[in-house]
């Protein structure tokens, strides 16, 4: 599924398996390095540090309840990428000043995958407005609500179920990627 979504246009991917025992999780990881390397596509993890140096993966999101930015800037170096997950603003200057290179912010509509508060588009405008890092939107996005995000200056939309539940992952994320493409 992941391998049909790059074809379809997916330029980053970020593995989150948040139940996974360790060992399960490096292997997952290393196999999903290999395919991501094939295509030059960069591996994000999600929260575990430890996996994401092991692994040599190309960066690591954490989330608000996760270690501190600057700690985690410090352990993974600055040639990888930091992606901070921020629903606020006051979260996402944080982020910002504590060297992250993205903010993911949202969620924009409910999510299946995560529980989380959604945030308002107007408020996702502002946080955006206030730092100078790339704010990538994400949760509950689809074909179907992507258009919502015009004239957010968003910088990237972050995609989970519109492609991995779909039956056809290529062609939903080249629907996805085309109407982001329009944003």
């Amino acid at each position: 599924m992941v391998e049909e979504g790059i074809l379809g246009g997916v330029t980053i991917v970020q593995l989150r398996e948040k139940d996974t025992p360790t060992g399960k999780f490096y292997d997952i990881a290393l196999k999903l390095k290999n395919l991501t390397s094939r295509y030059n596509i960069p591996l994000i993890i999600n929260d575990r540090i430890d996996i994401a140096l092991a692994i040599d993966a190309d960066g690591v999101h954490i989330g608000q309840s996760d270690m501190p930015a600057n700690i985690a800037r410090k352990l993974v170096g600055e040639d990888k990428i930091l992606g901070v997950s921020a629903a606020t603003i006051s979260d996402a200057l944080t982020a910002e000043k504590y060297g992250a290179d993205y903010i993911g912010s949202g969620a924009i509509f409910p999510t299946d995958t995560k529980e989380a508060e959604c945030i308002d588009i107007n408020y996702l405008k502002e946080i955006i407005n206030k730092v100078n890092i790339p704010v990538v939107a994400i949760g509950g996005l689809n074909e179907n609500n992507i258009n919502s995000l015009k004239e957010t200056n968003i910088k990237g939309i972050s995609v989970v179920s519109a492609i991995m539940n779909s039956i056809d992952p290529k062609k939903s994320a080249t629907i996805l990627k085309k109407e982001y493409d329009y944003l």
